[in-house]
Order: structure tokens, then C-alpha cells, then sequence
């Protein structure tokens, strides 16, 4: 393959464009290879597409860490779980976490039997509903990677500017990085190649995948998630490999820029510690988990209400999502998958979020 460009052409848009980088793809000659997207949003955009079956021979494409749901650990969920029982709180938390379920149930299941637990489509919700409940404890489940970390970081600080003495973040934040460290070291994976998420991107910035180029000669490239943005990512993977180099394409450049946004970074920063965190298929990782930091303990919901209490994780038994998270497992290889686990009756996470790899491809299994 030539060198592709990092930005679309012009004069072609929507499913030409889509039909001519992919065709472009499929002229790829080179050794076989093992690609990974590690973002939820390009794993539903790949499943969508059908795209791992229009790849060209010898390559494929697997599905990584990058549900933030998915890789929340159950024991979260247990705290959750104990928390939206404590009268006078009401739990606050993303859609896709609400059926996730925990060692016994889920908040679904506990709201079913009375317990006040709402959906928020962001951290500024929560904050606005603890305003409105001056008399309850609104704790926020705080799910997600550097994408939602910093809205919750501001939503921290807003509180303390108010004065708001009853909003807490029950904090599950991920750090990207730690995990495609994890991921690349792997030698049963083998990933030749990174398909870097553009959302997690925007804030960290396009550079900040160079020392993974660097350290375990890998290409990495960031990429949209229309069609023509996924394969023109794709395709300057296969283009690197080809050539023999590793770098890191920004293939998305009118969303991402190379610094990534440093406001979000510096609120990031502020508010929350790096620590060590477990993932759920990844284990514990040092320095991947965002933990709100001491001086804003009285907004952390773990050292207000938890202190002290353990919570057992129990993973669901026969559920193969830890694999499917590392990569090392495809969806429909779990014996539960489309019989025991399906959207509607799930077993494990991966198929609960909208952004999980056995969601996707259960949804779009026909595509």
C-alpha cells in the first residue's frame, strides 16, 4: 500500500469515500497482523459496518478495554449497590451501568424495590440534582475514561465553589494508558497495530501514544468513527506496517489535537490522584485508576460512606467477558453468548453497555 494521508479527501464524502479506502484496504499484502480498536465507540462502528469480514486476508481486528463500563470491576458495583440502599441517597449513574450486574443484582434490580437510583447523562446533572435535593445524599457513580473523567473533576470543584455539602462521586475512572501497556506487552495477542479512540483522545491528545510507538514498535493511529474515518485509521496502520514503521498517525485531526486539551487536563490533574486500580479481564494495574484526591475527600463517596467495608466482586460464573476485554476471547466463543447472555437477560457487562464487544456484536450479528 502507498502511504496513506491522515485526513479524508475531498470531493468524496459518506459511502463512496467509505468504498474507496476500503478497497484501498484490501489491496494490503503484507504479513498477517492482529489490529486493536480500544474504544467501545469504534468496536459498535466496526460491528455496525461488518468490518471484520471485509478485512483483507490475513488480518484482523480484535476488540480491547475500552468499554469504561465493561472493565469497572464487579466489587464498584457492589458499592454501588450498598450505597442506593443507605436511606437518604440517591444514586446517580449512566444508563449503561444500570443493568450491570453486581455479586447480587443489579441497580436496576434495587431501584425495582424502592431504592432511588436515577439516570444522568452527565456529571452536571448530578450536580443540579444535588441542588435540588438539599436534604439527600446524591452520590454519582463516575464511570469512564479521560472522555468523562474531567467533566466529573469540574463538577467536583463547582460543588466546592457552592458550598454543596452532599454531593459525592463514587469514583471508577480509568486511566487509558496503564492498560495498552498491559495490552502490547502481551505476546499471545501480538498487537501489530493500535486503532487509538478519538473521544479519550481529545483530551489526552494525539502525542500522547508515541512512547507506545516507540517502546514496542507498534503503529498507532487515532480515528473517527464514521465509516471513512474507521477504515482511513485502519488503513494507515496497514500503511505503516507495511513500510515497516511506527508512529502515530492523527487521523482525526479536526477533533483531536496533537497537545489534547489542557484544561481538562490541569481539572483532571487538580481533583483526582492516579492510583493503583483493578480492571475487570486486566487485574490490578498500578497507576490506572483516578481516585479523588485527599484535599477533596469530603466529595469522595468511598471515604464518606465505605470507609472500612470490603465487598467480594464475585465474577457471574461461565462469563468469558475478562477474555473478551484482553482481546483473547471473540464474543460469540463464550458459551453464553446469545443463549444464557443476551441484551435483554445479560450475564456479564460486555454484553450490558452499548459499547461492549459482546453487545455489538449480538446486536449487529446479522450484518
Amino acid at each position: 500500500m502507498r502511504s496513506s494521508p491522515t485526513t479524508l479527501p475531498e470531493g468524496c464524502s459518506g459511502a463512496a469515500l467509505a468504498a474507496r479506502l476500503l478497497a484501498r484496504l484490501r489491496t494490503y499484502g503484507g504479513p498477517p497482523v492482529s489490529l486493536m480498536e480500544v474504544c467501545g465507540t469504534h468496536t459498535v462502528a466496526v460491528a455496525r459496518m461488518g468490518l471484520r469480514r471485509l478485512l483483507p486476508t490475513g488480518v484482523r481486528l480484535r476488540s480491547g478495554p475500552g468499554c469504561p463500563v465493561c472493565v469497572t470491576p464487579v466489587e464498584v458495583f457492589d458499592e454501588a449497590l450498598a450505597l442506593a440502599a443507605e436511606p437518604g441517597v440517591i444514586l446517580a449513574t449512566y444508563g449503561d451501568a444500570l443493568r450491570v450486574p453486581g455479586s447480587v443484582g443489579s441497580l436496576a434490580d434495587v431501584r425495582a424495590r424502592g431504592a432511588d437510583v436515577r439516570v444522568v447523562y452527565g456529571a452536571a446533572e448530578a450536580l443540579a440534582l444535588a441542588r435540588r435535593e438539599p436534604r439527600r445524599e446524591v452520590v454519582l457513580l463516575g464511570l469512564g475514561f479521560e472522555t468523562t473523567a474531567p467533566g466529573v473533576a469540574w463538577a467536583v470543584l463547582q460543588a466546592r465553589r457552592e458550598g454543596l455539602s452532599n454531593f459525592t462521586v463514587l469514583s471508577a475512572h480509568k486511566a487509558l494508558m496503564p492498560a495498552l501497556h498491559v495490552l502490547l506487552r502481551d505476546p499471545e495477542l501480538a498487537v501489530a497495530g493500535l486503532l487509538c479512540p478519538g473521544h479519550a483522545s481529545m483530551v489526552l491528545g494525539s502525542r500522547a501514544y508515541a512512547p507506545l510507538a516507540q517502546t514496542y514498535r507498534v503503529p498507532c493511529a487515532v480515528a473517527g468513527f464514521e465509516p471513512e474515518e474507521v477504515l482511513l485509521g485502519l488503513g494507515c496502520l496497514l500503511d505503516q506496517i507495511a513500510r515497516g514503521e511506527a508512529r502515530v498517525d492523527n487521523a482525526y485531526p479536526s477533533a483531536v489535537p496533537a497537545d489534547g486539551n489542557p484544561t481538562a487536563l490541569r481539572v483532571l490533574g487538580q481533583v483526582f490522584e492516579l492510583t493503583d486500580s483493578r480492571w475487570r479481564g486486566l487485574g490490578a494495574l498500578p497507576g490506572s485508576g483516578y481516585e479523588v484526591a485527599p484535599e477533596y475527600g469530603a466529595y469522595d463517596a468511598r471515604r464518606r460512606f465505605l470507609a472500612g467495608r470490603t465487598f467480594p466482586g464475585q465474577e457471574p460464573a461461565g462469563c468469558a467477558c475478562a477474555g473478551v476485554l484482553r482481546g483473547r476471547v471473540e464474543p460469540a466463543d463464550c458459551p453464553l453468548f446469545g443463549d444464557r447472555c443476551t441484551p435483554h437477560s445479560p450475564v456479564g457487562a460486555c454484553m450490558v453497555s452499548s459499547e461492549g464487544a459482546c453487545g455489538a456484536q449480538y446486536r449487529f450479528r446479522e450484518v
